[in-house]
């Protein structure tokens, strides 16, 4: 069951629409201009409104104006006895689901109504989603060494300038990555992450730049490599100190001229990439010993971007208990558990050689571990490994 808002100035046909809606066991509330139907509109939440364009006063137009001003997302089907294609195409433009004719058959109504609902549902999921993912990549922390991390994502996200993040192995180097993503100008557009040490040498070309067919003998079909799906968006080169020589070169060459070339092709393919790169290794000494460019790294290190470990920032521990803690036991269906103080302070005496990563993993098993809450004894018994981490 929904619930749908009918505005038409003509009784008839809104006492016909709300008798017919609620037989199909709908919630209808109507109303006879637009005056009245942006006030109950504001004092109630609706799913679908109906609404005609010629009325007395306020017409369906401006009304529609004025839905989407307070709520973008709502689908309005807009109706009119003295429908041309003009006015369609105009309430299309000015963002209507739909546009319908009186006199109004019934059957293509309920199935416009039935689209409706379909789109506002994946509309809803959709959010639902993207705020997941949001809180999958947020920093959490109030230490000094965070705090300065975040006002340095805050100060060159909104640039083109490229970053290199560097720190320890997980330490949370991609989530400064999707912070920065998410707060540039290019947020909008794809978000294409590659791990350089995943991906064996003889192949990251291709990866990175794609490959003709033929190119190779495993070249069956033609590929489009990351930075061509990161066009008008951010690529992010996740451990990029393991990455081939010759496989730097070829992004030196598209972070100087915007332009790459697929394996087994001459032909120059312009993209439109912001490059954010991170790395655990020490650059000075890779170059020093003639593994990493140092042409490329200075065309990479714009802006740098120091990430902390999670021994730097102890302090933070309580904050990032409670985040995992959250998190993981709405994954798993489970009410959140509480840790207690002794908890905290054991959390607190273990020495995170995997940091970030290995403190979530810690907090998930002494989620399934632990019945109702997590205390120093838990701590002692399931988070520490066993050869002993403190």
């Amino acid at each position: 069951m929904s619930k749908i808002l009918v505005i038409d100035d003509e009784k008839a046909i809104r006492n016909t629409l709300k008798e017919v809606l609620e037989y199909e066991k709908h919630q209808v509330d109507i109303a006879g201009d637009g005056a009245t139907g942006l006030e109950m509109f504001g004092n109630s939440s609706y799913e679908i409104v109906l609404c005609d364009i010629k009325m007395a006063g306020m017409d369906g137009i401006e009304v529609l104006e004025k839905l989407h001003s307070v709520s973008p997302d709502i689908p309005v089907i807009m109706i009119s006895g003295h429908g041309n294609i003009d006015t369609a195409v105009e309430a299309i433009k000015k963002g209507a689901f739909d546009f319908l004719e009186k006199p109004l058959d019934l059957n293509r109504l309920l199935i416009t109504m039935r689209n409706a609902l379909d789109k506002s549902k994946l509309v809803t999921q959709t959010k639902v989603l993207k705020k997941q993912v949001s809180k999958r990549f947020e920093i959490v922390g109030k230490t000094e060494p965070v705090m300065r991390m975040l006002s340095m994502i805050d100060t060159v996200a909104p640039t083109e300038a490229r970053v290199l993040i560097t720190g320890p192995n997980g330490s949370g180097k991609e989530l400064v990555a999707h912070q920065i993503h998410e707060k540039s100008q290019r947020s909008k557009g794809p978000f294409v992450e590659v791990n350089c040490a995943a991906i064996p040498s003889e192949l990251i070309e291709s990866e990175l730049f794609g490959h003709e067919k033929g190119s190779f003998t495993s070249a069956v079909k033609q590929r489009i490599g990351k930075f061509e799906q990161a066009n008008g968006g951010t690529i992010f080169l996740d451990e990029i100190g393991d990455m081939s020589l010759s496989a730097q070169a070829k992004v030196l060459r598209a972070l100087q001229e915007n332009k790459i070339s697929r394996v087994g092709s001459d032909r120059d393919i312009n993209v439109d990439v912001r490059v954010i790169a991170a790395t655990n290794k020490n650059i000075a000494e890779e170059i020093d010993q003639k593994r990493f460019r140092e042409d490329l790294y200075h065309r990479l290190s714009v802006i740098l971007i120091q990430v902390p470990s999670l021994n730097e920032r102890l302090d933070d521990i309580p904050l990032l208990a409670e985040h995992f803690n959250q998190i993981i036991c709405s994954e798993y269906g489970m009410s959140p558990r509480i840790i207690e103080k002794s908890a905290i302070e054991e959390l607190q005496k273990i020495k995170w050689t995997g940091n970030i990563r290995e403190f979530r993993n810690v907090i998930e098993r002494l989620i399934i571990l632990s019945p109702e809450k997590i205390t120093g004894r838990e701590i002692k018994q399931f988070a520490l490994p066993v050869s002993g981490n403190n």
